[in-house]
């Protein structure tokens, strides 16, 4: 069998609309586009957002506050999260993204003190809340900054 004897088989393929081949297929002369106009016009588009000369609506709005470039992003986990390791474990970021907690490790990581810690471990992180250190420390275990 080769490509150019490859067909669909009876009845899936479905025939297409013939635009303008007369008046009797009801789709003749304009095929469909109307009278005149920018859309009746082989080749045209017209972007989203234009209307028509007229200013459009995105430019027309005042324009409020600004985005900081410089805006430091963070990987946050909760202390909740962390029971699953065992007792004595060292947790780092490293860990935590093979564990599935955490999707990458480009953002700097921070613990948060939600939830209630039942392990001694030891974490490693780039920062924790005080009330995420207080309680890491509560359970015997040590929180230490990266």
């Amino acid at each position: 069998m080769r490509l150019h004897e490859l067909s669909p088989p009876k009845g899936a393929g479905k025939t297409g609309k013939r635009k303008g081949r007369g008046p009797a297929s009801g789709l003749g002369k304009t095929a469909g586009r109307g009278q005149k106009g920018q859309k009746s016009r082989s080749g045209s588009k017209i972007r989203p957002g234009f209307e028509g000369g007229q200013t459009p609506l995105f430019q027309r709005l005042p324009k409020r506050g600004f985005t900081n470039i410089f805006k430091q992003k963070w990987s946050v986990i909760n202390l909740a999260a962390l029971n699953r390791f065992d007792d004595e474990t060292t947790v780092t970021p490293q860990l935590l993204k093979e564990a599935g907690l955490l999707k990458s490790l480009q953002n700097p990581l921070k613990v948060l003190g939600d939830g209630e810690l039942e392990r001694r471990l030891v974490v490693q992180a780039h920062r924790f809340s005080k009330q995420a250190m207080a309680k890491i420390e509560a359970a015997g275990g040590k929180a230490e900054v990266i």
